[in-house]
């Protein structure tokens, strides 16, 4: 995904006028003075604005800068990536120029509006961009935001395709040389990584030209930093020459530091105080499953999971309960939502993020699974796109894969219910015949909105999805 915002500043003062904006794009125009017909031509710096890359985001990292000060830039270049509360995301120029002054380094973190850098339209203008970077603030978060009457525009577009060809791998000022062309590496020129795996492995210490990439055509991934972490135990030194720090030699965690939230783990914790306002309540229900499991056996080797076999059958049941996809934003208010999104929590390191399976009740259940695989690929690259984790309607949480029998989840924001899923265990039970069987059942207990949902609401929707779930014929179809 790439946000392209740059905003036009100069140093004579001509009167502004913005012409109408159009869905895509936002334009300025210079207007010489009505007192004088000479056209004037004037130095052009523009300023790089930290983008609102979603709904929530209030601030953002720099994960790497695409190109150095000096470079020349084309309408279009992507020149630095930004991590958001969810994602890494691509910011693009709107103008050709150069990359004059970068006012926030790698790892810095800059509010929404603020400015990251500078551009100028030519080689000439470049010293002066840099005197006035100099003379901006010292602590780049806190530079000015843009003037009221200056307008700047977001517009995301489709992330690219994950090959060889990574849209921000210039971020180091040098090349990095090989010996040898490396698997994820373009003619060995430079090493192929997401965003993420490079700013782990400088948190890490990791080389990552020593690693060979297991995702697609070879590109490392952060799973290969940290198993490359692992293997090795981590030796920090401290201020004095005596002491060393304790370090966890399975994740390189130095044991009784102090880590500042990331951005993810800030948007995870103000949203979990937000729910911390909404009256809630949970109840739980025991599901037969071993119907569901031979279906699952049956067509697993299709390509479908468990998790798209859950997804589902909840949505089915929602359609015959809308009132518990329903939704309440204002406290004074509720929304019957016309689509059921299923979001799907899915840990990451450092976070949370909840995919989101659109119109789950229409899509078969292939499909669904080949969709939800994607969705677990991006959210791990964090290459989701917005609308992949912010349309959701009601959220599943399957801790079971761990062998987890129950839990209770939080109501995330904007939902009016979320279903804990627990695993599925062989459990003794009395038949209909008064006789002792055994059977695999499952714990789900859903936490709602007490608002606009209630206790029979909630019973008749567990019903409905236990039936589902102990009779699957209708996944299939």
């Amino acid at each position: 995904m790439a946000a392209n915002l740059l905003n036009l500043s100069s140093s004579f003062t001509p009167s502004i006028q913005s012409l109408p904006r159009n869905p895509n794009f936002t334009q300025f125009i210079s207007v010489p003075t009505p007192k004088t017909n000479k056209s004037l031509i004037q130095s052009k710096i523009r300023e790089i604005f930290m983008p609102a890359l979603s709904s929530t985001m209030t601030e953002g990292k720099i994960v790497s800068w695409a190109k150095s000060e000096g470079d020349k830039l084309s309408k279009g270049d992507s020149v630095v990536v930004v991590e958001s509360d969810k994602a890494d995301m691509d910011v693009e120029t709107f103008y050709d120029g150069y990359l004059a002054a970068i006012m926030v380094e790698v790892g810095g973190v800059a509010t929404v509006g603020s400015a990251i850098a500078l551009l100028a339209e030519s080689e000439d203008e470049i010293s002066e961009a840099k005197a006035k970077a100099a003379n901006s603030s010292a602590s780049s978060s806190q530079y000015p935001s843009p003037p009221s009457d200056v307008v700047t525009e977001t517009v995301t577009t489709p992330p690219p395709d994950p090959t060889p060809v990574a849209t921000a791998a210039a971020a180091v000022a040098k090349p990095v040389t090989v010996a040898s062309t490396h698997p994820a590496s373009e003619g060995g020129k430079r090493v192929v990584a997401s965003p993420y795996a490079k700013k782990l492995a400088k948190e890490l210490n990791v080389d990552l030209n020593k690693l060979v990439g297991s995702g697609p055509t070879g590109r490392i991934v952060a799973k290969d930093v940290e198993a490359a972490a692992a293997s090795r135990a981590v030796g920090v030194e401290t201020g004095k020459a005596s002491a060393a720090k304790v370090v966890s030699d399975s994740a390189g965690i130095e044991l009784g530091s102090v880590v500042p939230f990331t951005t993810m783990q800030n948007a995870v914790s103000r949203n979990m105080v937000e729910s911390l306002n909404v009256p809630t309540f949970r109840v739980g229900y025991t599901i037969n499953t071993d119907a569901l499991d031979a279906l699952y056996k049956k067509i697993k080797s299709k390509g479908v999971t468990m998790t798209a076999l859950l997804a589902k059958a909840t949505a089915l049941a929602l359609v015959k309960h809308p009132v518990v996809n329903s939704s309440c934003r204002d406290g004074k208010s509720f929304t019957y939502n016309s689509s059921i999104n299923i979001a799907v929590a899915v840990a990451m390191d450092g976070g949370l993020i909840t995919p989101v399976l659109q119109y789950a009740d229409k899509v078969d259940i292939y499909s669904l699974s080949r969709k939800w695989k994607d969705l677990v690929d991006k959210a791990r690259a964090k290459q989701l796109q917005p609308h992949e984790y912010t349309t959701g309607t009601f959220t599943l949480s399957n801790l079971g894969m761990f062998g987890v029998d129950r839990f209770d989840a939080i109501l995330p924001p904007g939902n009016g219910a979320i279903m804990a899923v627990g695993s599925s265990q062989p459990t003794i039970v009395a038949t209909k015949e008064c006789r002792i069987g055994v059977k695999s059942q499952m714990q789900v207990n859903v936490t709602a909105d007490h608002r606009i949902i209630y206790g029979a609401d909630l019973a008749a929707f567990m019903q409905t999805l236990a039936q589902i779930i102990e009779d699957p014929k209708d996944l299939t179809f």
